[in-house]
């Protein structure tokens, strides 16, 4: 694996959460995912992690749905990546 840069760690760092339940999913695929995905993807990845985590488990565990459709795409994402089967 190449090198990250600054701002590619300090993305790793900020997915970290205070849930476990969270982790099962940010760990995973930030490690497997994240590099991967388009500009644009990675960029809806950074305002997801801005979300709080409360709500975060509810979109993740598809109890609820973010408003934006960004935040609904990177989480179908997510499921799509990690096999979860989840829809968001």
């Amino acid at each position: 694996m190449r090198e990250l840069t600054d701002a590619e760690r300090a993305m790793f760092w900020r997915a970290r959460r205070g849930l476990k339940e969270l982790d099962v999913f940010f760990e995973p695929f930030m490690r497997d995912h994240y590099l991967s995905l388009p500009a644009n993807e990675q960029a809806m990845v950074a305002k997801l992690i801005k979300c709080e985590d409360p709500d975060l488990l509810a979109w993740f565990m598809g109890y609820e749905h973010p408003e934006d459709p960004d935040l609904v795409h990177i989480i179908q994402v997510f499921h799509e990546r990690l096999g979860t089967g989840h829809d968001a």
